[in-house]
């Protein structure tokens, strides 16, 4: 857990998890975070203390020669267009595997870019759609993209991820094979992908909601599922649909990290654990080499 987190008590990551889904209001969670009294912050102040921090994080600077990225749209069923972020290392000798980088619910912001180009480091094709493009892309702000988010008509949202999906499978440079990671929202949508796309390699969800336990039957791909420890809101709908995985015979592994609060993986903000994230993406980064290498 970072540094800053040890400063705060559970009860504030458990207004913050509400907050960030649409459960308290801003002000609800100012009010409610300053009556705890934590080490005499105000409720706002824990708030700017909480929210992202997305320049001090960032691991791989846009203009990085080791790396090609462009912003790019794509025709899809649902809204019609997707624009999304491209990344690929620098240099191509050989066609590669693709990874389709799904956001958490404030759409494409400037931590899954890194992301993005991460994974490309690692000699993938990453591409990152922002859901929110259909009502003009990531607004810059964290808050109005959460409200923006809700206007979303989610069955749409979802057919344009499975035609991204489709896209990396073709796409210039590609292998053929296609892999998906996706962050609490995109977790959900991960999962999601798994129980649509017959032919998707492998899913990666960290702390994403389940899909109906009925739709595990549906999944062809492996699965790595990431848990933080301290996450009731999620964890309490896995014995049912790891259940479902068995009866299904679903090639799935899952792992729980042990002190980590829900969103451990993002390094913009306190609910980092650097230990749990660094296991968690070289978990990932071997779970995709290993299953989308052709």
């Amino acid at each position: 857990m970072s540094n800053d987190a040890r400063k705060f008590p559970p009860e504030v990551f458990q207004l913050f998890d509400k907050y960030v889904h649409g459960q308290l209001s801003r002000r609800d969670f100012i009010d409610r975070a300053g009556a705890l009294a934590i080490a005499g912050m105000s409720g706002a102040a824990v708030l700017d203390a909480m929210n992202p921090k997305f320049a001090q994080a960032q691991q791989i600077a846009p203009s990085d020669p080791r790396i090609r990225a462009d912003y790019i749209e794509i025709s899809t069923p649902g809204y019609g267009k997707m624009r999304g972020y491209l990344v690929k290392p620098a240099k191509v000798s050989k066609k590669l595997p693709a990874v389709l980088v799904v956001h958490e619910n404030r759409g494409l912001n400037p931590h899954i870019e890194d992301i993005a180009r991460r994974i490309a480091l690692d000699d993938f094709i990453a591409f990152a759609p922002d859901a929110l493009f259909p009502l003009g892309g990531y607004p810059g702000d964290e808050d109005k993209a959460r409200e923006l988010f809700q206007q979303l008509d989610q069955a749409k949202t979802r057919e344009d991820f499975i035609a991204a999906a489709g896209y990396l499978r073709s796409a210039d440079q590609a292998n053929g094979k296609v892999g998906v990671v996706g962050f609490c929202y995109g977790g959900g949508i991960a999962n999601f992908l798994a129980t649509k796309i017959p032919d998707l390699d492998a899913a990666v969800p960290f702390y994403g909601s389940p899909p109906a336990p009925a739709d595990a039957a549906n999944i062809k791909a492996a699965l790595l599922i990431h848990f933080a420890a301290t996450d009731e809101r999620i964890n309490a709908a896995w014995p049912a649909y790891e259940e479902a995985l068995k009866a299904a015979k679903v090639d799935y592994q899952a792992f729980t990290y042990p002190g980590t609060q829900h969103g451990f993986n993002n390094d913009t903000t306190p609910r980092f654990d650097k230990e749990a994230a660094a296991l968690a993406w070289q978990r990932t980064i071997s779970f995709f080499r290993e299953h989308l290498r052709a």
